[in-house]
């Protein structure tokens, strides 16, 4: 028996142009994956990354292919999704697709949250950060004013103008701030940059160099007055072990790693070593932010702020309360379309 399929894509315009260190988007075209089981639908999220050479097409690609990974009894949703991380090489965002949708279908036929089915306790829920993109510093501290209800902030920065900017940002706010470079910096200019952040308050530094400069990380984590976390330099779970000379914590996103069960493996891995652990998002709609915020409380920091960067949001999922995202009891990932999306 094999579970039928639909996947259609969707066009999510952004509150605001989204400018990060490699470039500026002004919409985003994600994946949304329907299974059905009788009644039951378990939808899940691809949300494709230029950086890891995905796109919409590639995701639609990858799930026509991934597609009879799905032949077998639906009621054995493990075995499904390890088929699905074997069918096919890299893809992840497909994947994770398939991974979020297998796991929200099975939620829902047990009746329950997927947080439950995890045994995570909800109200262990960490604040989640609110992304302000690069942008000229009267408009990045005008964001920032507008981000009033997030009490947590995680400010983009590139190559140009970091004192600039981010003095904007902090003349504006007294928040706790987190900053994310993207891989902008080099490990001399990271440094000079960070010992600058760290008079400004700032809590944590994200991948501020190339993912492949190992020994650069390695050097800078032994001179750095701030945390460091490995985003685009964590993939899978076999990662990990070798960060832990470079970074003191990892991000780790669902889209990136192929879905909830690899995001588990990441969790639990990097507890071994050591790391403390942020679980963040690409800009995405309530379906795939809720699979990430039921393993919410299972870690340090949390990023998930993906669909507040929406004009638009065409789906129903967990409200953001004092900047905690408050799971529900609705079944599996607890997200119902407003309407049809």
């Amino acid at each position: 028996m094999s579970l039928p399929m639909d996947v259609r894509v969707i066009e999510l315009p952004l509150r605001h142009a989204w400018t990060i260190s490699r470039g500026t988007s002004t919409s985003k075209r994600n994946v949304i994956v329907e299974l059905r089981e009788g009644n039951l639908v378990g939808r899940g999220e691809a949300a494709p990354n230029v950086r890891y050479g995905e796109s919409a097409e590639t995701v639609t690609a990858a799930l026509e292919k991934l597609a009879p990974a799905l032949d077998g009894d639906p009621r054995h949703f493990r075995v499904l999704s390890e088929r699905i991380e074997e069918a096919l090489p890299g893809n992840h965002a497909a994947k994770a697709a398939l991974d979020i949708a297998l796991h929200d279908l099975a939620g829902k036929r047990l009746g329950v949250p997927l947080y439950r089915m995890f045994g995570v306790d909800p109200s262990r829920m960490p604040i989640t950060s609110f992304s302000i993109g690069i942008d000229d510093p009267a408009a990045m501290a005008q964001k920032v004013r507008e981000a009033e209800p997030y009490p947590v902030l995680k400010i983009k920065l590139g190559a140009q103008s970091v004192r600039e900017m981010f003095g904007a940002v902090r003349a504006a706010t007294p928040k706790t701030v987190r900053v994310d470079a993207n891989e902008a910096w080099t490990p001399d200019e990271a440094l000079k940059h960070i010992e600058w952040l760290a008079t400004q308050g700032v809590e944590l530094v994200e991948q501020p160099l190339p993912a492949a400069d190992v020994e650069g990380a390695k050097w800078l984590r032994q001179r750095s007055p701030l945390p460091l976390v490995a985003d685009e330099a964590l993939m899978m779970a076999s990662d990990v072990p070798k960060l832990a000379e470079g970074y003191h914590g990892i991000n780790v996103k669902l889209q990136k790693c192929g879905g909830i069960r690899e995001a588990l493996r990441i969790i639990e891995t990097a507890r071994s070593c050591g790391l403390k652990i942020m679980l963040g998002c690409m800009v995405e709609t309530s379906v795939g932010i809720a699979a990430g915020a039921h393993l919410g409380p299972l870690v340090d920091w949390l990023d998930l702020d993906g669909n507040l960067l929406l004009a638009s949001e065409p789906f129903q999922g967990h409200p953001v309360v004092d900047g905690r995202i408050r799971l529900g009891e609705g079944p599996g990932l607890g997200v119902e379309p407003r309407s049809t999306p």
